[in-house]
């Protein structure tokens, strides 16, 4: 096998970290990158290259790029690992909250993509591996802008993939299902703030909280751990002839499935009895009943 040049995005914890360690384990030369460069210092005492990089930053995208294009040439591999989930209600979430969310999951993608494929287009070769989710599949109440960023990343990725093939790049995109990583801590802290008592979605984003917090993200409900995504994640990043999408577990592969087959109606009802929903406030104009004789 021939050891090849990665840059990860994201490595500070979860799948990015894993797939960084399962890449250097194969005697590939990884550079692990990260928002907060102490988060991977660890991760140069094991031997892999580190750089701090952060997405939503174009300075520090470039810097990092040139840093390994500097001492290697052309990045061989690319995996967009960088990401978090907001969930907030539409009606409520804050507008520099939806930004910051374009930003990391769908702008820092693109830009940093842009970055390296003109080396990729020199050497004639390259794969970049979009880490998306069954997110961009559906999308649930409350995670209106998390999935929408992840149905962009499928969109972009799907154009990127027949765009970049005449010059021997290769797209793979990654959908993991729930996965047993510090993400669903993240998810619950965007939903945190105490409610005002006369906040309609006040209830909703409790319930939501607790759903990720204590019923999602666990085994005992179809979750795989990190070192199980990583083996998918390898496998996509390292296979002579990649697909266009890995799946990653069964509960990602049959609500894809469920949401290509069934009528929106029908995804509805699974929705409803799936997620928590907004409960209406008493209204105190209303009139009481009176009854008539």
């Amino acid at each position: 096998m021939t050891a090849k040049t990665v840059l990860i995005t994201g490595c500070s914890s979860g799948m990015g970290r894993q797939t960084a360690l399962a890449l250097h384990g194969l005697g590939h030369r990884v550079f692990a990158t990260a928002r907060r460069p102490e988060s991977i210092a660890d991760l140069a005492a094991q031997g892999l290259a580190t750089l701090p990089l952060d997405v939503t930053d174009e300075a520090s995208m470039a810097a990092a790029v040139q840093e390994i294009e500097r001492q290697h040439g052309a990045i061989d591999l690319l995996v967009n690992n960088a990401a978090y989930g907001l969930h907030q209600p539409v009606e409520s979430a804050d507008p520099a909250e939806v930004r910051a969310q374009f930003d990391t999951n769908v702008f820092g993608v693109v830009r940093l993509t842009q970055l390296v494929l003109p080396g990729m287009r020199a050497a004639g070769r390259g794969r970049i591996v979009n880490i998306s989710s069954m997110a961009g599949r559906f999308s649930p109440p409350g995670g209106a802008f998390y999935h929408a960023s992840k149905h962009a990343l499928e969109a972009i990725s799907d154009s990127l993939r027949l765009e970049v093939a005449p010059f021997g790049i290769e797209v793979v995109v990654v959908q993991p299902g729930p996965t047993i990583t510090e993400f669903a801590g993240t998810a619950v802290d965007t939903m945190a703030a105490p409610p005002a008592a006369d906040d309609p979605y006040g209830t909703f984003r409790a319930e939501l909280a607790d759903l990720y917090a204590h019923k999602s993200f666990t085994r005992r409900n179809g979750a795989v751990p990190a070192k199980v995504a990583t083996r998918v994640i390898v496998r996509a990043a390292t296979t002579a002839r990649p697909r266009a999408r890995y799946a990653i577990g069964g509960l990602s592969r049959v609500v894809m499935t469920a949401r290509r087959l069934l009528p929106d109606a029908a995804f509805d009802a699974v929705m409803r009895r799936s997620f928590p929903l907004p409960k209406p406030l008493p209204n105190p104009l209303a009139q009481p009943a009176t009854s008539v004789r």
